[in-house]
């Protein structure tokens, strides 16, 4: 499209064969969009055929796409540390597939379990392992971290490294930053509302020590309603952490802050313009 006046400037066709029976399928959504940073390129996963596409727009009337078979059901994803490897998780399949952006091809596919999703991942140097991508993921606790380095950490590159054990299941997203050592993990879709109304923080620099909990709907101090806990993400500095908790549509929401360092409430931004945040 036209950045400016969004006017559509070429369509391209997702239907396609899927990757591993080889049957077409007629009506495929897209899931993850993102930008390469070595090429003038976009990243388009093609959810149901399992097909990752390198859509070339330097030359729109002259469209190169690249095809790259990953895995069925592809979702979302992120970028390793150096934003080379695009990392994105096949769910259904059980699969992370690696894609090196600068070679166009794909790198690996990594099993995980189950159902994961990761939302963009986060980065992180494991004190034992080096740097890391994490998921966490929908059907069970289980928080994979994947080796990312493949010219330092050769050994652990494209392999599972570490399981932490979570809450539960129905995660959607983990979050960390560069100036933080914690790990935040969301468990929104949990049925168990204590669950799904609190979060997981590990401590990067001691992993094993295991994971405290953040009473964040408890501190939002709602009412009534399931106040799904969802989507930490870090302010600009990297000291504060913010979440979204979710109510129904005649409920009150709220924007939960917290401390970083101390893991303490900061503020709760409540107001009535605020429906599920």
């Amino acid at each position: 499209m036209d950045g400016l006046t969004l006017e559509p400037l070429k369509v391209v066709s997702t239907r396609g064969m899927t990757v591993d029976t080889q049957e077409f399928h007629p009506e495929p959504r897209v899931a993850a969009i993102v930008a390469s940073h070595e090429h003038p390129e976009f990243i388009v996963n093609v959810k149901e055929t399992g097909q990752i596409l390198l859509v070339n727009y330097e030359d729109i009337n002259n469209l190169k796409t690249t095809t790259i078979g990953a895995a069925r059901f592809l979702h979302d994803g992120g970028w390793d540390v150096t934003k080379c490897y695009f990392l994105t998780a096949a769910n259904q399949s059980n699969k992370i597939a690696v894609v090196d952006s600068k070679e166009q091809k794909l790198t690996a596919l990594v099993d995980v379990d189950k159902i994961p999703h990761p939302g963009r991942g986060a980065n992180f140097k494991d004190p034992k392992y080096g740097p890391v991508w994490v998921t966490s993921a929908l059907g069970n606790e289980k928080v994979t971290v994947i080796g990312t380095d493949p010219e330092n950490h050769k050994d652990n590159a494209w392999k599972v490294v570490r399981v932490l054990k979570g809450q539960g299941g129905g995660s959607l997203f983990v979050k960390t930053h560069p100036k933080s050592t914690n790990l935040y993990v969301d468990t929104t879709l949990n049925p168990d509302p204590k669950i799904s109304q609190s979060v997981a923080v590990f401590d990067i620099n001691n992993l094993e020590a295991g994971y405290k909990v953040l009473p964040i709907a408890e501190w939002a101090n709602l009412g009534e309603g399931p106040k799904r806990v969802v989507q930490p993400e870090f302010n600009a500095a990297g000291d504060e952490v913010w979440f979204s908790v979710w109510n129904g549509k005649d409920q009150k929401s709220a924007i939960v802050v917290v401390d970083d360092k101390t893991l303490k409430l900061k503020k709760v931004i409540n107001d009535a313009r605020i429906v599920t945040p």
